[in-house]
């Protein structure tokens, strides 16, 4: 029997709707969520991505802002409008969209962004946050992944969790986030030995390694709950990280690409940014 999928479209809708009732609540008092975004360059996947989320932020209310720069932008000119929205008390939310243009320090401009302003959730307080436990902004896309798993009720407690790709925006807190949940977590990466047998013992998998079907069949439990991160176009159609169509018939649930992770991407986003304008106004 083919596995059931976890719908991002489905699950994603959810979400806003609950985000609108909080974003509703904020405007009747006079305060209305800002999400900034600091674009630069001209990747087309960053613009659809930019849309998207100036889309979402339309739907519900939240003020949106985005800071458009030239592929030459300079460090010095990107960091100044990182500090210009810091100070702005308009926005609530701030990112840096990535990939940025390789002549520029990504690290550092992501590092000059407030804590309390990391819409993204992987400013390194933030990261250091989830290590212990102490939950701040959770990245976008492991938390939406998260929620993926808790709505469709799986267990997490006492599974094996596998994921694949150790990046600092998926993998690495993808595998902190199971572990709080706890689960017994292994993190695979490039160097890792016998990659598919950690794979067929696992009974969660998350796929977060940007090749195209690059899990099989054959490197899936019977009845694995399968997590695909991977956006990955090819012959101008998106796939995503994992052999859809055969994986499907071996695993219990499955997300699908497009239609899963990405669109909770953007509902974390969104949900990000709303908890930081909650937190701002509370404080008065």
């Amino acid at each position: 029997m083919a596995a059931q999928l976890l719908d991002g479209k489905v699950l994603s809708a959810q979400v806003e709707e609950e985000l609108k009732i909080r974003v509703d609540a904020l405007l009747a008092g006079g305060h209305r969520p800002g999400l900034c975004v600091i674009l630069v360059g001209d990747d087309p996947a960053s613009h659809l991505y930019v849309g998207n989320k100036e889309k979402a932020c339309d739907r519900l209310g939240i003020a949106s802002t985005t800071i458009r720069l030239p592929a030459d932008t300079t460090q010095e000119d990107l960091e100044a409008e990182v500090r210009k929205a810091n100070a702005d008390p308009a926005i609530h939310g701030l990112l840096v969209q990535l990939p940025l243009p390789r002549h520029l320090d990504g690290a550092k401009a992501l590092s000059l962004i407030l804590p309390e302003k990391d819409a993204d959730g992987i400013h390194d307080t933030n990261a250091g946050k989830l290590m212990r436990g102490e939950f701040g902004a959770v990245a976008c896309t492991p938390k939406g992944a998260l929620y993926m798993l808790k709505s469709a009720g799986i267990a997490i407690g006492g599974k094996n969790a596998v994921v694949v790709g150790r990046s600092n925006i998926v993998g690495k807190p993808m595998a902190m986030l199971l572990l709080h949940e706890n689960a017994t977590v292994t993190l695979c990466h490039s160097r890792t030995a016998d990659l598919a047998w950690h794979t067929r013992n696992a009974d969660i998998l998350v796929a977060a390694i940007g090749q195209p079907r690059f899990i099989k069949a054959d490197m899936v439990k019977e009845g694995a709950v399968v997590i695909d991160v991977g956006m990955n176009r090819v012959d101008g159609k998106f796939c995503g990280d994992v052999d859809f169509d055969a994986v499907r018939q071996k695993a219990s649930y499955i997300t699908p690409v497009p239609g899963g992770v990405g669109r909770m991407t953007i509902a974390m986003l969104m949900s990000n940014t709303v908890e930081a304008a909650e937190r701002t106004f509370a404080k008065g």
